[in-house]
């Protein structure tokens, strides 16, 4: 038999054609195709989520190595766990030698040293004075015994939480603290029940200690994060930027883009620098704290100058507050004529220019730890420009603010009024001038920090032939944002 045909429904349409009328889909048809959705949707999230973690991991391969260092120091501590030897040694407490890997182990080493430091202080301070306190309340009798733990408690846990006030402790022992009234409380307890004391006390230490020398070979002999060159290379990341800001700012306001080869994205990226020093400030503070911790690595004696980071940091900001100014000023929506700006616009770029160059050269300076020759050199350039500036602007008001004359109208006075039109012109420029060369006022200050900071860390002086092949080398390298050197690409690079 011929197999059965499937009848179809047509509808007529009121222009004599005929269409198909498709039936409905049953209720586990419309189910399947939602749970098919839900399916592509999550499985295209998750793909998603793979895809942003594999460009983390490409353009920040510290951050890779650090996950996997916690890791190996975990499955080396858990060795004590696995082998009976080892166990037998330190017996159930092993735990706390996991734990103090879990809690310690940070992305830098000085954020490290730190939490082992003050996890073993805390732990030494709370165990002694436990042990004592146990001491004292046995030996006052079985009814007066918890009275005198649970006021040593009570004492000694209130006075560790307030020293986590006052900011010197909590800058740099907060953990600590919080460590001594957690084992201090854990042994003190514990004691009132537990025979052997003195033993359970030396075994957390000890697994402590385990845990903690663990923590520091592997953070210090893997692919170590100096928490001190980290610092060092934000400070020179956030010179280089604000110097990169000032310079599309100017060439941006007197339409100087034709100069700039960069595409639109890339642009952007280097006049919005500036707000990465503005936004810097905790992440320094948080680094100068611990690069202290750290002992001498790389370029860094045991003692190195940290806190002037810090000033040198805060100069920059100062700064920045005036680009951002600057760029205020820029996006106004007040139009200046375009006459003004050209009369302006060499001496305006010739001072951002010479700005640029004093920052850049202050990075150089930073970034080979060297003193150069050339900075007093640059910096007066640049009050030369300075003035130079200044005296274009005061030369305004008797070659461009007089509104234009007729031959007939040569003995006429020009009125307020007319005067007052030209002044609304010129504010919007002359506030823009006020602020570069604001700027470059506080960029003395950037300046004197850093030969501050050139004495304080012994920096050497540069020969003339280093001197030379390192600007060679300021034109084709540059710091990325993770620390690493890269190649730019042409555009608001030295002038």
């Amino acid at each position: 038999m011929a197999k059965e045909q499937r009848l179809e429904w047509r509808v007529n349409m009121p222009n004599g054609t005929s269409e198909k009328l498709e039936t409905e889909h049953g209720f586990f048809y419309r189910v399947w195709m939602r749970l098919q959705g839900l399916f592509e949707r999550f499985f295209l999230k998750i793909w998603r989520f793979l895809e942003k973690a594999w460009s983390i991991g490409a353009s920040e391969p510290k951050k890779v190595a650090h996950c996997l260092k916690v890791g190996l120091a975990l499955s080396l501590v858990s060795l004590f766990y696995y082998m009976r030897p080892l166990y037998d040694g330190v017996g159930g407490n092993a735990m706390w030698a996991v734990m103090t890997v879990v809690v310690v182990f940070e992305y830098t080493v000085g954020a490290m040293l730190c939490k082992c430091v003050n996890r073993v202080i805390g732990t030494f301070l709370a165990a002694s004075l436990g042990i004592g306190v146990h001491w004292v309340a046995t030996q006052s009798g079985q009814q007066f015994e918890p009275i005198i733990l649970g006021v040593s408690v009570f004492l000694l846990a209130s006075a560790a939480t307030f020293s986590r006030f006052i900011p010197s402790i909590k800058a740099t022992f907060d953990y600590g603290a919080m460590i001594f009234i957690l084992t201090f409380s854990l042994v003190s307890m514990s004691g009132y029940r537990v025979d052997e004391l003195l033993v359970l006390a030396q075994t957390r230490v000890s697994t402590i200690g385990i845990g903690t020398s663990i923590c520091i070979f592997t953070s210090m002999l893997l692919c170590p994060v100096w928490a001190g060159n980290e610092l060092h290379l934000l400070i020179i990341r956030n010179t280089e930027k604000l110097a990169d800001s000032i310079d599309g700012c100017v060439a941006e306001y007197f339409n100087n883009n034709e100069d700039i080869n960069v595409n639109d994205t890339d642009l952007g990226k280097k006049l919005q620098g500036y707000k990465c020093a503005l936004n810097s400030k905790a992440a320094e503070e948080s680094m100068a704290n611990l690069a202290r911790w750290e002992p001498p690595h790389g370029q860094f004696d045991f003692r190195h100058p940290w806190k002037q980071y810090l000033k040198i940091g805060a100069a920059i900001r100062n700064s920045a507050f005036c680009v951002e100014s600057l760029r205020s000023c820029i996006n106004s929506e007040i139009q200046v004529p375009e006459f003004l700006k050209k009369n302006l616009s060499d001496a305006c770029t010739r001072l951002s220019s010479q700005c640029s160059q004093v920052l850049k050269e202050l990075s150089m300076m930073m970034k080979t730890m060297t003193k150069s020759s050339k900075i007093d050199l640059s910096v007066g350039e640049m009050n030369i420009a300075v003035q130079e500036l200044q005296n274009g602007l005061k030369s305004l008001p008797n070659s461009l603010l007089l509104p234009p004359m007729h031959e007939n109208d040569s003995n006429r006075q020009p009125t307020t009024k007319q005067f007052a039109v030209p002044l609304i012109d010129i504010l919007p420029v002359a506030t823009a001038v006020s602020l570069l060369t604001e700027i470059a006022g506080r960029i003395e200050g950037i300046v004197e920090e850093v030969n501050i900071l050139a004495v304080l860390a012994e920096f050497k002086f540069k020969a003339a032939s280093d001197e030379k092949s390192q600007q060679n080398q300021s034109n084709t390298d540059k710091i990325d944002d993770d620390g690493t050197m890269k190649t730019p690409s042409k555009g608001l690079s030295s002038t």
